[in-house]
């Protein structure tokens, strides 16, 4: 089968389109025919570095997945061959989705929700988990609450816009002032331009803060919390060190999390799709053979939303 490997750590321009074996699913796994995948700061991170991990070439990237199961292994007994499944694959070890072909337990899939198609299905899972992670089973959101979410037109920040906003919370966002208009859209009730004002000046009696940018973004945001609030950081590398003390001081719960796989959170997040409270914005949806570009793009850290790599057969 084709897939997008690397041979060395570097730019986008190591990636490269390589013949592999298709895949063999072991014990209770699925093995799914991708027809989109998803791409996610994480990929761009470990194609330069080796990731948290420190991974060494050759790796084949990717978790976010949307496809047709097409066999099972042992003891699988959820899917059929033929039925259209989602899901994130396990993070950060189980990488591969930029393929013809993945294997993964039945349980980090469930059905696709009818009403999108594939492209807009490969573009939730890894952001989504993470949005639904950090906010529902981390901090506990819940109507009335204030949620400040920052790089609010993000990947994860759009997704978590519109999960607060189906939990009853009052979202505040950050972000540049073209993309303020997008996220009214998608409900969000106050938005800040972190290039023109500085959020910790005007935002007050915050209950929940997800942070996703690192440096001193955390300890920043403390200063528009509520005593008793939680603050959730994703941008684990970048996690200023003093943030958890400064945090005990005031009273604010502080945690760092890392995505898993999740098929209570994802078939949540299907209702949510099903019921039109969950949308993917679409940055860019790209060919397999142009990862590269995909990359370049997401780079540049001004998309709205999702890039998504499609899979022709």
């Amino acid at each position: 089968m084709r897939a997008i490997s690397q041979d060395a750590l570097g730019g986008p321009d190591v990636l490269k389109t390589v013949e592999v074996d298709k895949p063999v699913p072991g014990p209770t796994e699925v093995l799914v025919r991708v027809e989109a995948a998803g791409l996610n700061p994480t990929d761009w991170k470990t194609r330069a570095t080796g990731g948290i991990l420190r991974m060494a070439p050759p790796f084949v990237l990717g978790y976010d997945v949307s496809g047709v199961v097409e066999g099972s292994g042992v003891g699988q007994a959820l899917y059929k061959p033929g039925d259209e499944v989602f899901g994130m694959l396990r993070y950060p070890q189980g990488h591969g989705a930029f393929a013809e072909y993945v294997t993964a337990p039945s349980r980090h899939f469930v059905r696709k929700p009818e009403g999108v198609d594939h492209v807009q299905a490969a573009a939730l899972p890894l952001a989504a988990l993470t949005a639904w992670q950090a906010l529902v089973d981390v901090a506990g959101l819940r109507a009335g609450r204030r949620v400040l979410i920052h790089a609010a037109a993000g990947g994860v920040g759009h997704l978590a816009v519109q999960i607060a906003k189906a939990r009853g919370a009052y979202v505040i966002g950050t972000a540049s002032a073209a993309k303020h208009d997008f996220l009214r859209g998608l409900g969000a009730d106050e938005l800040v331009d972190y290039r023109t004002t500085d959020f910790a000046e005007v935002v007050r009696d915050v209950d929940v803060v997800l942070e996703t940018i690192g440096g001193d973004y955390g300890t920043r945001s403390l200063r528009t919390m509520r005593e008793g609030g939680t603050i959730v950081s994703l941008a684990l590398s970048l996690l200023d060190p003093g943030l958890h003390a400064r945090a005990a001081e005031l009273g604010i719960r502080s945690e760092a999390i890392l995505v898993e796989p999740d098929q209570a959170a994802m078939r949540a997040l299907a209702a949510l799709v099903e019921a039109g409270r969950l949308r993917a914005e679409i940055a860019a949806a790209l060919p397999l053979a142009e990862a590269a570009k995909a990359h370049e793009l997401g780079e540049t850290n001004r998309t709205t939303g999702k890039i998504v790599l499609t899979v022709p057969h």
